[in-house]
């Protein structure tokens, strides 16, 4: 195989491999517990699942997750779905965990039983963060596991939190991850709840990797663009945008410049300065990055996802592509969620 080539800092994070679940990839492997109560939130549950199970999409084995309930019977969610579950949960089989999610809902009751926060304290002082979805903070709370940390909570019950735990800092936020307790008021909050964490985890890369995987929306991918890119000068935000805008038909230097009102010689600078890169290896990146992204996720040929990405020809883009993934675009992974083999539950 081909020795790829290495993208520049920018933009190295985005282009992870996707390993295959018979690839025997070395790594750590974090074990996640999901609680399900009585009506939980079933968006914000399969939301933290998915990113999850995305995660071990691209790092294979970086996550296992067992499902637990305070029975053995199937725990109905907010939507009438019931849910089945792995093991009835008590201190010793969560002892192995990382983490430790309360998943919680809208009609969740706030009651807590003495063998809940039992459980719950017990699992804390062995060390696992714990974590809660909707009012699953209020959990964690009642058990006086929040005493002096941050928490969002969903706002029906922010009130009832800030009674019951009055050196608690109840944040108006989605999400918040405070040192090892991690808490979502939202499905969209959970989301940015585990990036965070599997950000402290595994790094930055994988966290865009996911990101990337995920963002099927614009809204996001603007989003995740005005992050990655939030502390450079707007000049070069301005000629980054307008090369993401222009894939298909690439802009040649010297109009990038005019059209940011700066000459070349300011935007080869600005490129070298903020990015350590050239103005034209850093598109052409991106457009490597676009077409991989398509092969993978869309059902677009070879020679279509080249032209779209802007390569005349498709030995040019066979070429440009091996240089950068150590294989020709034809043997690309193309994702199929259907027959994910890396859903890895805990019998």
């Amino acid at each position: 195989m081909t020795s790829a080539r290495t993208f520049s800092d920018s933009l190295q994070g985005r282009n992870i491999k996707p390993a295959r679940h018979d690839e025997g990839l070395e790594g750590t492997t974090s074990r996640v517990g999901f609680l399900l109560l009585s009506n939980f939130s079933l968006p914000s549950f399969t939301q933290s699942l998915d990113t999850l199970v995305t995660a071990n999409l691209i790092q294979a084995h970086a996550f296992e997750f067992v499902i637990f309930g305070l029975t053995e019977e199937d725990v109905l969610s907010d939507l009438g779905i019931p849910i089945g579950v792995n093991q009835v949960i008590d201190a010793a089989n969560t002892a192995q965990l990382d983490a430790l999610i309360v998943c919680g809902g809208l009609r969740t009751p706030c009651n807590m039983t003495r063998q809940l926060g039992e459980i719950l304290k017990k699992t804390a002082a062995q060390g696992v963060a714990l974590g809660g979805l909707w009012n699953g903070a209020w959990f964690l709370a009642e058990a006086g596991l929040l005493d002096g940390y941050r928490c969002a909570i969903h706002p029906e019950q922010r009130l009832a939190l800030t009674e019951i735990a009055p050196t608690t800092q109840v944040t108006n936020v989605t999400h918040m991850v405070d040192r090892d307790r991690l808490t979502a008021a939202s499905p969209n909050g959970a989301f940015y709840m585990l990036l965070e964490w599997i950000r402290g985890l595994y790094g930055c890369g994988l966290v865009n990797g996911v990101v990337d995987i995920l963002a099927f929306d614009m809204t996001r991918v603007r989003a995740v663009t005005g992050a990655r890119y939030r502390n450079l000068s707007p000049s070069l935000q301005e000629v980054i945008s307008l090369m993401e805008a222009n894939l298909e038909d690439p802009l040649q230097v010297d109009q990038l410049a005019h059209y940011a009102g700066k000459s070349r010689r300011q935007i080869e600078r600005l490129f070298s300065e903020q990015l350590g890169t050239t103005p034209q290896r850093h598109y052409l990146e991106l457009r490597i990055t676009e077409a991989r992204r398509l092969l993978q996720h869309s059902s677009l040929s070879v020679i279509e996802v080249g032209l779209a990405c802007g390569f005349v020809t498709s030995s040019h883009f066979s070429k440009c592509y091996t240089e950068y993934f150590g294989h020709r675009p034809s043997k690309e992974i193309r994702l199929d969620r259907r027959m994910d083999p890396l859903y890895r539950k805990t019998p």
